[in-house]
């Protein structure tokens, strides 16, 4: 089941956009600019109809216009300074769908290899969503093998997959909010939460990462002699 979203104060809302814009700042060369534009025009023309005579009320009209453009640069900016960072990075397509509003249920690193080769599960209205990072080639292959595993318990549900990536025929990572909410809604939320549970059965006993084991990992020789009966 998802998580009930927890209350966040004011002072802690606060707290988080500053840490928002800071982030943007530094990401962003065109961020301080744009912001200093959001103010500046806003300002200008509410001073500018006091001047003129048409009235006081203007200015808490122009300090909310302010504040709505202002909060509008941040959300733009601060999505795009997000995906760039995002890109290319591990595990990133996992961390975003996590933090997507809505109810999507996420099982990052579903199946892997030591090559950092992944594919992420969710599940959501649209139906079973496989998302793949790593290698495009590798990546590939790990999808069959979780299409397959996956086929033994989804019954009907929509089956959905895409490689991330910026090549040809991938998903790019700033695409990836867009795609998913423009799927349909294929099951209502009572099918979500059974085929759910389903997928936590199968997925409870954990894969062993494809490919070489390395040497750090592998036990010592004589583990299986002591574990041997006698």
């Amino acid at each position: 089941m998802a998580k009930p979203q927890e209350k966040v104060s004011f002072g802690e809302r606060l707290k988080q956009i500053g840490q928002v814009f800071s982030f943007t700042a530094k990401q962003d060369k065109w961020f301080v600019p744009l912001v200093i534009g959001a103010v500046a025009i806003p300002v200008a023309l509410t001073v500018t109809a006091v001047l003129l005579g048409l009235g006081l009320l203007w200015i808490p009209v122009g300090v909310l216009v302010t504040l709505l453009a202002v909060l509008i640069v941040l959300n733009l900016r601060s999505n795009a300074a997000m995906m760039n960072v995002a890109e290319g990075q591990p595990g990133a397509a996992a961390s975003l769908m996590e933090n997507m509003r809505g109810d999507w249920r996420v099982r990052p690193a579903a199946s892997s290899t030591t090559q950092f080769d992944m594919v992420h599960v969710v599940i959501g209205r649209p139906g079973v969503i496989l998302l793949a990072e790593g290698n495009p080639q590798r990546v590939r292959a790990l999808l069959g093998q979780e299409k397959k595993r996956l086929s033994k318990v989804i019954g009907n549900a929509p089956l959905y997959d895409y490689v991330i990536g910026t090549e040809e025929g991938q998903l790019p990572v700033r695409k990836l909010r867009t795609t998913m909410l423009r799927l349909p809604r294929n099951l209502t939320g009572k099918d979500v939460n059974a085929l759910d549970k389903r997928l936590g059965a199968l997925m409870a006993r954990p894969q062993m990462p494809k490919g070489a084991i390395p040497k750090n990992m592998r036990p010592s020789k004589g583990a299986f002699r002591q574990q041997r009966p006698r």
